[in-house]
Formats: C-alpha cells, sequence, structure tokens
C-alpha cells in the first residue's frame, strides 16, 4: 500500500468523524483532501480513493452505497457514497 492509499483512506475516516452518523460522503471528497494543489488533479485519485473505500469495507469501517443502500464492489455501477458503517 502506497502513502496515497494510507492518506485516502484517513481522509475518509476523518471526513466521515467530522459529519453527522448518517451522513455521507463521495470519493471525490477524499481525493479533493488528499490533493494539495487548486487545480483539477485530484480527479486523479478518483480511482484510488474508490479502492480505499472498499479496503476501509472488507475493514468493515464504511459502507459503500448507491442510491441510499449498501452495495458490494461487484454491483456497483456508476456514482458512489461512503458512510459508517451500520447505519
Amino acid at each position: 500500500m502506497t502513502q496515497t492509499d494510507r492518506r485516502l483512506e484517513r481522509a475518509i475516516i476523518g471526513l466521515l468523524e467530522r459529519r453527522a452518523a448518517t451522513s455521507s460522503i463521495c470519493p471525490s471528497d477524499a481525493a479533493r483532501a488528499v490533493y494539495d494543489e487548486d487545480d483539477d488533479g485530484w480527479r486523479a485519485l478518483m480511482e484510488p480513493a474508490r479502492r480505499a473505500a472498499w479496503r476501509l469495507v472488507a475493514q468493515g469501517r464504511v459502507e459503500v452505497t448507491q442510491g441510499g443502500r449498501p452495495v458490494t464492489e461487484d454491483e456497483a455501477r456508476g456514482p458512489l457514497r461512503i458512510r459508517r458503517a451500520g447505519w
């Protein structure tokens, strides 16, 4: 795992901790939090942010949702949301 991967995981957890328990975030929120510049370079971190979310799902720390319901990595197509596990 790279340093960027670890930073993305920490960003996901940190962003969720700062929000209401039932709130969710977009993988782009984590990508933007990790990317240090003001341009659109954060977009290159979108796929790594999604992979970080799936690692956290495997650890039981978060859920990935679409349309408000949890989905598996095999089911997921298109825009995703990330929320704390158990909600």
